[in-house]
């Protein structure tokens, strides 16, 4: 606890030196208005990152995955022995592909808490046709509203309607860049070719513009009941089901509870797409590198201005020694002067990396389907940041403080 007679002491030093105070403060103001807008900046980068990846890309990922290829039977059946065997009538077994129970899977995943959607795909690479243009390309059958809630993808339509893809079994929703290729416009017919050579002609209801080159220029969504007609498949069949859960960053502990409850394939987003996360977390070390940085810089200059009021004021210490003021009263007296620093530089920080940041989130950035750049307000990077400025000045302002409190009144008194 403060003495009221130091804090008297403390604050007296502060406003005698009026002007090296305000450079302490606004250093640890800038200090923590940059940390909070760069911290504020690398994760509006990540979330929105996580947007447009979460688009398209499912937390986890259930699919039929075939066995690993076994076709060297000489090798296997010598037993790494050196003997020659013979094999006569040799048969390559024909394992089953995709997912023939489609609904059952889906009642099992349900039973997770933490799954928030789940959608069921038909997915099949096919030919796109249009007189005698021809494109290869990516036929998603799909549950409309199950999908839609996945990745909200009717907020994507230039026209037509995303619903309406359940309503007609000859419609077809195209990617904007595989319409312009075809030169098809909404109400055309395009042709669909399997690769089993089954033909069908369907009527464009709908055009989709994600901004995504993979999904624009080659993909096109029926429903699944059509693209299972068209290949041929059970009203249960399915290649894909993509799930998704309340915490993305959670997917590997609950892709591992689902995957006791179903006999396929059970594939996170982490383990898929590991450059995603890598990135992240490269761009959170990389913010809390700088931050940390412009903080210390800050704490250079809290201890230089710290130290030389120890020196400016080491009569007046001796004095106080001489009154009878301990070692600890002059470490605390130093010490209140820097955290008041701290305090009003940490508070003024906030207040002004706050519109920093909401000036530079209001600036017109027109690239792809951003407007605007991406910045974040989380409440934790003004705590941290207020943490970490006190931590700084409190250690700034310790060393001074502690040779402050060495001080031989005597020695000083006589020059």
């Amino acid at each position: 606890m403060v003495r009221q007679t130091n804090l008297q002491v403390a604050l007296a030093h502060l406003t005698t030196r009026v002007k090296q105070v305000l450079v302490a403060i606004l250093s640890v103001t800038f200090g923590i208005s940059m940390y909070i807008f760069i911290n504020g900046f690398m994760t509006g980068v990540n979330d929105l990152q996580a947007d447009l990846a979460f688009s398209t890309l499912a937390h986890i990922h259930v699919y039929n995955d075939l066995p690993e290829d076994r076709s060297n039977l000489l090798e296997q059946g010598a037993g790494g022995s050196g003997k020659l065997v013979n094999i006569r009538n040799p048969r390559v077994i024909q394992y089953t592909e995709g997912i023939k129970n489609a609904e059952t899977v889906v009642q099992a995943i349900s039973q997770v808490p933490e799954v928030t959607g789940i959608s069921i795909q038909v997915n099949s690479s096919v030919f796109f046709r249009n007189g005698a243009t021809k494109f290869n390309g990516m036929l998603a059958g799909v549950d409309a509203a199950r999908e839609d809630e996945l990745f909200a993808i009717s907020e994507s339509m230039v026209v037509g309607s995303w619903q309406a893809l359940d309503q007609r079994g000859d419609g077809i929703i195209l990617g904007s860049g595989l319409a312009r290729k075809l030169s098809l416009k909404y109400n055309d017919i395009v042709m669909v070719s399997t690769a089993d050579g089954v033909d069908r002609n369907f009527k464009i209801i709908g055009i989709i513009e994600t901004t995504l080159v993979s999904i624009d220029d080659s993909r096109a969504y029926v429903s699944n009941k059509a693209a299972r007609t068209l290949i041929s498949k059970n009203l249960s069949y399915a290649t894909d089901i993509q799930v998704n859960i309340k915490d993305y960053d959670a997917a590997n502990e609950v892709a591992r509870k689902i995957d006791r409850l179903v006999d396929f394939k059970v594939e996170s987003w982490i383990e898929a797409n590991g450059q995603l996360q890598a990135g992240n977390e490269l761009r959170n070390y990389l913010a809390l590198a700088v931050s940390f940085t412009i903080l210390l810089v800050a704490g250079f200059g809290i201890y230089n201005i710290m130290n030389m009021t120890v020196n400016e004021k080491i009569k007046d210490i001796a004095i106080l020694k001489a009154m009878g003021f301990e070692g600890g009263d002059i470490v605390q007296i130093f010490l209140t002067q820097s955290l008041i620093i701290g305090l009003i530089g940490g508070v003024v920080g906030m207040v002004f990396g706050g519109i920093v940041s909401y000036a530079i989130n209001s600036i017109p950035f027109e690239i792809a389907s951003i407007s605007h750049l991406p910045m974040a307000y989380r409440t934790s990077d003004y705590l941290s940041a207020i943490g970490f400025g006190l931590l700084t000045t409190f250690v700034a302002g310790f060393l001074p403080a502690k040779n402050a409190s060495k001080v031989d009144p005597v020695t000083i008194i006589r020059g």
